[in-house]
């Protein structure tokens, strides 16, 4: 049987989203579904089971150090069809439904495979339409890294039995994430929701010793926003109005949810110890590049806007030097309008001083090492003559790098219709280089530099999306190689 490429499924599982989409293209695209990994079960049907485990516990225990704090509530006699999944369950919860919420992958394995199911079966025939009677996709899913031999059978059973699929592969996360930057060797440090995953990975294979997880992900960096912004009395005015104050618990949530809205609207840098010059306007214009990139428009409007600047009166170009200073931005939050300063910038101080957790109040937990230490442990436990080969080949990867941007911005002029957007990773970078070590010793094995690796240029649907989707591109190129292969021995 051979496969088009118009037919091949693409499903990539992390802990906390699914991404799927349907079809390979000439220029690979971005997944065209995106849900949150999440089901729903009304609790008068789960509590209606006297078998049910509600207390959180899954069916099989996980290693400590990647159990998620996430909910998680199973039953053995629950069917498939029991679960609220996507738009059903978002609408349910919004009603006020009672719902008892599971994240079947937040472990980084499985969790619970009948809530699992659900959720793929949901993305497969409800999302993306494909038939199971006349199922002609072979689908290529990735998932975290480390499952057993058991597991992968059992997610094959499903869909080879439940969704009758024409083929199927499986490929771990990590190794998606690294082949989307054309490199074999290197370090993935995947920031998740409250978990962050980090890969050593030589030669395209994962050093399974060389990895480790931290608690530290975006839901820590919201809660420490929040928990400062609670100490800004204009945004908690805007918020909490005398007139009509909300009870103490209910504005810590309001301002949680405003911070999650500001960073995923991308009002959000990232301090970092060094600096990078922008590069001065040449005043040359690519118009190959600018046409492939699609951006005519933005140059346009970009030429129209140095006109307006120019003709400015000097106090005008005074008071917007000001406002820039000040670093203020205003934004529509439940009809309200908020104004955030230069505070907003502190969003991913936890991720690398993870000691200010402790301010926040009923903050119990233990407080886990940075994230650079994490990464400064993982490549210890490599042997030292690869360390040569990891350091220079760092990617960061995760929803947050779509979003949150470095501290300057970019290489180019902010209206150059190439410029580079320098996200997380330059942050991190920056606190890396203390782990190199002894930085003068000159011999063949020593690393003497940590570089970053990012997502290529020559994937024009990527360019404007950080490097949240390296998986799921990854996974393409994989599907997109693995299947033709496949439809190669058929021929042959």
């Amino acid at each position: 049987m051979s496969f088009r490429d118009a037919t091949v499924v693409i499903i990539e599982t992390s802990r906390t989203a699914i991404r799927a989409g349907h079809g390979l293209h000439e220029l690979l695209k971005i997944p065209a579904v995106e849900i949150q990994a999440r089901v729903g079960i009304r609790k008068s049907v789960l509590n209606g089971d006297a078998g049910g485990q509600t207390n959180g516990r899954p069916q099989s225990t996980p290693s400590t150090s990647r159990t998620s704090s996430l909910p998680f509530n199973s039953s053995p006699n629950v069917s498939v069809n029991d679960y609220l999944v996507g738009n059903q369950l978002d609408e349910a919860l919004a009603a006020g439904q009672e719902i008892a919420l599971s994240w079947p992958f937040a472990d980084g394995g499985v969790r619970d495979w009948t809530q699992a199911e659900a959720l793929w079966k949901y993305v497969l025939f409800n999302q993306l339409q494909v038939r199971r009677v006349q199922n002609e996709s072979p689908v290529l899913l990735s998932m975290g890294a480390g499952l057993s031999r058991d597991q992968y059978e059992r997610i094959c059973q499903i869909f080879f039995e439940r969704f009758n699929v024409a083929g199927f592969g499986i490929l771990e996360r990590p190794m998606a994430q690294m082949y989307s930057t054309t490199s074999l060797n290197g370090i993935i440090v995947d920031i998740d929701v409250e978990k962050t995953d980090i890969t050593s990975v030589y030669e395209g294979f994962i050093i399974r010793n060389a990895c480790t997880t931290v608690s530290l992900g975006t839901q820590d960096c919201q809660n420490y926003l929040a928990h400062l912004l609670h100490s800004n009395q204009s945004v908690v005015s805007a918020l909490s109005p005398p007139e009509a104050p909300l009870e103490p618990e209910a504005l810590r949530g309001t301002l949680v949810e405003l911070v999650k809205q500001v960073w995923e609207e991308g009002h959000i840098k990232v301090p970092s110890d060094g600096e990078m010059v922008a590069v001065e306007d040449e005043g040359i214009t690519d118009i190959a590049a600018i046409v492939v990139a699609g951006k005519e428009k933005a140059v346009i409007e970009s030429g129209m806007k140095k006109k307006a600047t120019a003709k400015a009166s000097a106090a005008e170009q005074a008071r917007a030097k000001e406002i820039e200073a000040l670093d203020l931005i205003t934004v529509q939050f439940r009809d309200k309008s908020v104004t955030l300063g230069k505070e907003r910038h502190r969003f991913c101080e936890p991720l690398f001083e993870p000691n200010v957790l402790r301010s926040i109040p009923g903050y119990s937990s233990d407080v886990p090492i940075s994230v650079h230490e994490a990464i400064n442990l993982a490549v210890k436990n490599v042997d030292f003559d690869l360390r040569q080969y990891l350091w220079p080949c760092v990617f960061v990867t995760g929803s947050v790098t779509t979003k949150v941007k470095g501290p300057f911005i970019s290489l180019l002029p902010d209206d150059h219709p190439h410029s580079v957007i320098v996200g997380i990773g330059v942050a991190l970078q920056s606190r890396l280089g203390v782990y190199m070590h002894n930085g003068d010793l000159q011999t063949d094995i020593q690393p003497r530099v940590v570089r970053l690796l990012g997502l290529p240029e020559y994937y024009p649907e990527y360019r404007d999306t950080g490097e949240g989707y390296a998986a799921f591109l990854g996974s393409s190129i994989t599907a997109k190689v693995s299947f033709f292969l496949h439809c190669l021995q058929t021929c042959l």
